[in-house]
């Protein structure tokens, strides 16, 4: 007969089996992509519940995505240990929120505003302040940092020096405008998603009662991806708690790399300070990846230099963790240099088609790239090679139609008994809404049709394995239920078809074969990076795009935009010593000579040397007796380019950009976003804004019309 130890402490290695029998106390847990960091923490929860340690009502369980926390508690499930809490933060505090509301706040809770973009848009025009699609983005951006950092808008100024204005505003008009939100939202008995974390908090800080309560009813807390704690997420785990130490977190600070949200490492860096003696298991054993893939991987992180000028604290960061290969061997990483973003396309759907064919399945392939408007070019040549394929952020699983009808079928037929295994069952009730063994030859929406029911079939399958040999055979009715719970939580099931995703959103997913495209400087790192901090959040989101790959690892990059414009971009500075020599430019590999700082100084005309006097002279770099250097019909399109805009925006010409930058531009003539950042009065937002519509101009001489 099989133990308990054996059943759930089998097959674990020996720093995962520490960390499952290390059941009290604070633990801390470094663990490196791919290590098992999942298997680790819901064995350990497991064993604690089976050798009675905890009682499953008592375990909270947070991460930071739906799917991640789906994921932990189908494995909770199938290790029996199905009662234990395993939720976001969001998820766990709404639900506490709207427990405790009533009797703590009294009356009904507001409605949770599911974006801000509108109630942003609305905030800005009761302050008459012109924005568009974009500048709302980066603005609710703003706000969702300001919130997570706990900031309220009258000290947002001072928390919000040393940082980029979004959409070109100043800090001050910002935080009017994030007043203005707050009042919409207050007009509109609403909330937002930060709201629920902060009221939470509220309400489990001022009401004694309730937060005993919570604290009689969670003893024991694990927390995921613990390197993305934003302060206010410390902030509620901190009353969650109590004051106690039964604590286990989970973590890698080489993945932090969402800090413009407000996530920090500060608290898994310094998490043994603040529980001096507390044991630090790292996990280094990597069962993902090829030993090539590991290999790159570690050499990216370990290639880290402080840029030029930067010292002291500054220039230090975290040791990262060095991954060990467990897998067998595979291919080398492939680099590849191409001559503008359609070839590289092109290039990237032939290599997909070519592993296809030699049996790699569709799901099991990515197309990772840095902005979501790179997209465009890979859908484009995928589907000209009739390849299918999946935008990951597109029309949630659950909601599409065909899932619906599915699982009104299922349920329907769940309450018939059967001696049929729950695959074959699911095979002949999906067969009737066009369930087939074989792919339709048809694409569009026959095609994504039969791909939901695939998915369907194939988590069928899924389940039916991990549940088997228990006392209870794997029921219908209870594959139904799990649909309803993934559904709720939308953990959705793989769909057959490549992924294209941006990097930050393919974090917690992994394929058999991962293509990293537009590795140029300006995108990889993006072009608004600024500081040292910055480049280094850029490496370690390449470092996540790497360790995505199991066995097949493509990067890339193009030379040019379009077909036929000038070869000004370079390869990104993250592959300088990684990449082989044949893979990009002969002779041009060199590291990049560091870049020495001006000495500080009164600025000077470069044409007469005579000091500038005015704000404009200065961002000429030349004063006003000195003759013009630019091609004077190129600042005329840009003038022509910017009315055009400013008119469809509804704001004045200089909101765009002032005379003086439009000079500086055609001065300057960057020929990359790289180098148009570097153009005084180009900000972050406004480069996300215009940069491609004015590189159009300045390197191919569009027409703006």
């Amino acid at each position: 007969m099989t133990t308990l130890e054996e059943k759930i402490l089998g097959g674990l290695d020996d720093e995962q089996r520490e960390v499952a029998t290390s059941l009290n106390g604070p633990l801390c847990v470094l663990a490196g992509a791919g290590t098992g960091k999942t298997r680790a923490i819901t064995h350990r929860i497991a064993y604690g519940v089976h050798t009675g340690v905890y009682k499953p009502n008592q375990v909270l369980a947070v991460t930071f995505t739906a799917r991640a926390a789906g994921e932990m508690r189908t494995r909770l499930r199938d290790l029996e240990a199905g009662g234990v809490q395993a939720r976001t933060f969001h998820a766990a505090a709404l639900r506490q929120l709207q427990y405790f509301w009533p009797q703590s706040i009294g009356g009904q809770l507001p409605a949770i505003v599911d974006h801000k973009a509108q109630l942003v848009a609305e905030a800005a025009r009761r302050l008459r302040i012109g924005t568009d699609r974009a500048s709302i983005r980066d603005l609710a951006a703003e706000i969702e940092w300001a919130k997570v950092s706990m900031h309220t808008p009258e000290g947002y100024m001072a928390a919000a020096v040393g940082r980029s204005a979004p959409a070109g505003l100043d800090h001050t008009t910002v935080s009017r405008l994030f007043q203005s939100y707050e009042d919409v939202k207050t007009d509109r008995h609403m909330i937002d998603f930060e709201d629920v974390l902060l009221l939470t908090v509220g309400v489990l800080d001022e009401d004694p009662k309730v937060g005993a309560a919570v604290r009689e009813q969670y003893r024991h807390f694990v927390v995921d991806e613990y390197q993305d704690v934003s302060p206010l997420q410390q902030r509620l785990l901190d009353l969650w708690l109590g004051g106690r130490d039964e604590l286990c977190v989970v973590g890698d600070s080489s993945q932090t790399i969402y800090s413009f949200t407000g996530a920090t490492p500060a608290h898994l860096l310094g998490f043994t300070k603040r529980y001096p003696g507390a044991p630090v298991v790292k996990l280094v054993r990597d069962y993902r990846s090829t030993p090539q893939v590991v290999h790159l991987a570690n050499r990216l992180l370990a290639a880290r230099r402080p840029e030029p000028g930067v010292a002291g604290q500054d220039a230090q960061w975290p040791a990262p963790l060095e991954l060990l290969a467990q897998r067998e061997t595979g291919p080398d990483p492939e680099f590849t240099e191409c001559s503008d973003d359609e070839a590289e396309a092109a290039h990237v759907a032939q290599r997909i088609r070519a592993l296809m064919d030699g049996g790699v399945a569709a799901a099991q392939i990515a197309v990772l790239f840095r902005t979501n408007g790179q997209s465009q070019a890979y859908e484009q040549a995928l589907a000209s090679n009739g390849i299918g394929y999946q935008l990951r952020g597109g029309e949630r699983f659950f909601q599409r139609r065909e899932v619906r009808d599915a699982i009104l079928q299922l349920r329907a037929a769940s309450r018939t008994p059967t001696d049929d295994a729950v695959p074959q069952v699911c095979r002949d009730v999906l067969a009737s809404l066009g369930y087939a063994a074989e792919a339709p030859s048809a694409g569009g929406a026959v095609r994504e049709r039969w791909e939901s029911l695939s998915a369907l079939v194939a988590l069928a399958d899924e389940l039916a394995v991990a549940r088997a040999g228990r006392e209870t055979p794997f029921s219908l009715a209870e594959f139904v239920a799990e649909l309803d719970e993934r559904a709720s939580t939308q953990h959705a099931p793989t769909v057959q078809g490549v992924t294209l995703a941006s990097l930050h959103s393919a974090k917690g997913l992994e394929w058999d074969a991962v293509f990293l495209v537009g590795l140029s400087e300006g995108l990889m790192p993006i072009s608004f990076a600024e500081d040292q901090a910055d480049y280094d959040e850029e490496r370690r989101l390449l470092y996540v795009g790497i360790t995505r790959a199991r066995i097949h690892l493509m990067l890339s990059w193009s030379l040019s935009r379009t077909p036929g414009g000038r070869a000004s971009r370079r390869p990104s500075r993250f592959l300088d010593g990684l990449r082989p020599a044949t893979a990009g430019r002969a002779g041009k590999d060199a590291a990049r000579a560091p870049r020495r700082r001006k000495a500080a100084g009164p600025p000077t005309c470069r044409g007469c040397g005579t000091l500038l006097a005015t704000a404009s002279e200065r961002k000429l770099g030349r004063c006003g007796d000195c003759p013009p250097g630019y091609d004077e019909a190129v600042f005329e399109r840009l003038r022509a380019w910017r009315l055009r805009v400013s008119q469809e925006a509804e704001v004045p010409a200089f909101v765009v950009f002032t005379d003086a930058t439009l000079m500086a531009m055609a001065e300057a003539n960057p020929a990359d976003a790289s180098a148009l950042a570097k153009v005084p009065g180009v900000g972050a937002g406004k480069l996300e804004r215009y940069g491609r519509d004015v590189l159009d101009i300045l390197t191919a001489g569009a027409d703006p019309a």
